[in-house]
């Protein structure tokens, strides 16, 4: 008999969904984590480090008081990274303290170490001290999560060159900053020093952003961001990188531009942790430049009873995708049906404005060759949104001509992240635009944009 019904490797968001699944299915699980805590990169490095810096300079920037002054504008606090980091680390701290509850309460056993697969049912997992100890199990998960990626001709050893886990160690705001990559973390960190006053300058070599996103939200997203005094250089590659220890770093772009700056943020993707579990042994091979593990449907390596969820798999690799990917390997593992709604995930990407979406985009039905309607409403054409004195915001949503049926949901704006589920619960469940209509909306809420888009687009038809 194994030692356990099912092991699972890495506490983040993944890794955390499926112990606790496996432990209410009253299985035997151990989970472990070779940081000295849970929560992965997700809790210590990653989402919740800058959602709680973006909140935090929101706040201190005057943001949330845009245009609620009886003056001359915003009143804005000259916020420091002491500052910002304090807040981070006492959210971080209460983050890890509930999802250590959560395994604990489950009775997950936690096991510190670094865990690698020793044959088919079994890992070992070494400890700090260097000592192994070797578990079997009938099935695996694999939720090791991802890092930062190297970019090639990038000084590994400078610390004027950041990337999203080392920005938390930055001791100054930079005066000028380049982000390389603009992608959801390149996005969202230019954003928030934007608003911290830096000079920023954001190189992608794609000629649009979050590609993945309807195109009428990121052009949406780009006005903001340059009204934001940021300077995007889109369609450009990065070349080399001049550093002075006396001066300021010369970016150099094959395009023959120089970018200067004070620090330069590597956000070109991420590669998965993977190198470390003997993959090899169980004939789970990896693929690409960022080591990525191939699953079916289910969530099954080549492996059967080994599954693979989280950033290891790769795309959306999102806190919220992976916590679901989870919950619903370890449901397969052990035959349990469990409902899922894949094509109505949402998606947030935490800019500033932030921006929320569900369900299709105007590309993906334009190539379906699939008859759709639009209807929108900007967050300024209801009340809750003139008395938050937003003026940016907008909600798009995007139905079927003939049956009406909703395909999908696209919001830029303050609370789009929150705002996008009534729209998400409507197309689990097929539902039609003019649900909306007849729907009764709080007053004044920015909910009430979904009847105002929903007129709208039944408007036009």
């Amino acid at each position: 008999m194994p030692d356990y019904d099912m092991i699972v490797i890495g506490a983040g968001p993944a890794g955390q969904k499926a112990a606790v699944q496996a432990a209410k299915l009253n299985k035997r699980v151990a989970v472990i984590e070779r940081e000295r805590e849970v929560g992965g990169a997700c809790v210590t490095t990653g989402t919740l480090p800058s959602k709680t810096l973006r909140e935090t300079v929101q706040f201190l920037a005057g943001f949330r008081k845009r245009h609620l002054q009886f003056g001359d504008g915003p009143q804005r606090k000259k916020a420091t990274m002491a500052q910002l980091l304090e807040r981070k680390s006492s959210v971080v701290k209460h983050e890890i303290e509930i999802w250590r509850d959560q395994l604990e309460r489950n009775q997950v056993e936690i096991l510190l170490g670094e865990g690698s697969f020793i044959d088919h049912d079994t890992v070992q997992v070494m400890n700090r001290a260097g000592k192994t100890t070797r578990y079997t199990a009938a099935c695996f998960v694999i939720a090791t999560g991802s890092r930062p990626a190297n970019l090639e001709g990038m000084p590994e050893f400078d610390p004027r060159v950041i990337n999203s886990d080392t920005v938390l160690d930055l001791e100054n705001i930079p005066a000028t900053l380049a982000v390389l990559g603009g992608g959801v973390i390149g996005c969202e960190y230019a954003c928030i020093f934007a608003r911290l006053g830096s000079k920023v300058t954001l190189v992608d070599r794609r000629e649009r952003l979050l590609r993945f996103m309807d195109d009428e939200i990121t052009d949406t997203l780009v006005y903001h961001m340059r009204e934001m005094d940021i300077t995007l250089r889109l369609g450009e590659q990065f070349e080399a990188l001049d550093t002075n220890p006396t001066e300021k770093m010369e970016l150099r772009l094959a395009s023959g531009k120089v970018i200067k700056c004070d620090r330069v943020m590597c956000a070109m993707g991420r590669t998965s942790n993977v190198e470390t579990l003997n993959l090899d042994r169980v004939g789970i091979p990896t693929e690409g430049r960022t080591n990525l593990i191939k699953v079916n449907e289910n969530y099954q390596t080549a492996c059967s009873h080994i599954y693979a969820v989280g950033d290891v798999i790769g795309f959306p690799a999102l806190a919220s995708t992976s916590m679901e990917q989870g919950r619903l390997a370890s449901c397969h593992a052990f035959g349990i049906t469990a409902l899922s709604y894949p094509e109505s995930f949402p998606y947030g990407i935490y800019t500033i404005p932030e921006i929320s979406y569900a369900g299709q985009n105007e590309q993906e039905l334009t190539a379906k060759k699939i008859p759709y309607e639009i209807g929108r409403a900007e967050f300024g054409e209801t009340a809750r949104g003139q008395i938050q004195g937003d003026n940016t915001g907008m909600l798009k949503l995007l139905f079927h001509r003939e049956s009406l049926e909703l395909l999908g949901v696209h919001i830029i704006g303050e609370g789009a992240t929150e705002l996008v589920h009534i729209g998400q619960a409507v197309m689990a469940h097929h539902g039609k635009v003019t649900y909306f209509i007849d729907n009764v909306f709080n007053y004044p809420t920015l909910a009430e944009c979904y009847k105002v888009a929903a007129l709208n687009g039944i408007n036009r038809l």
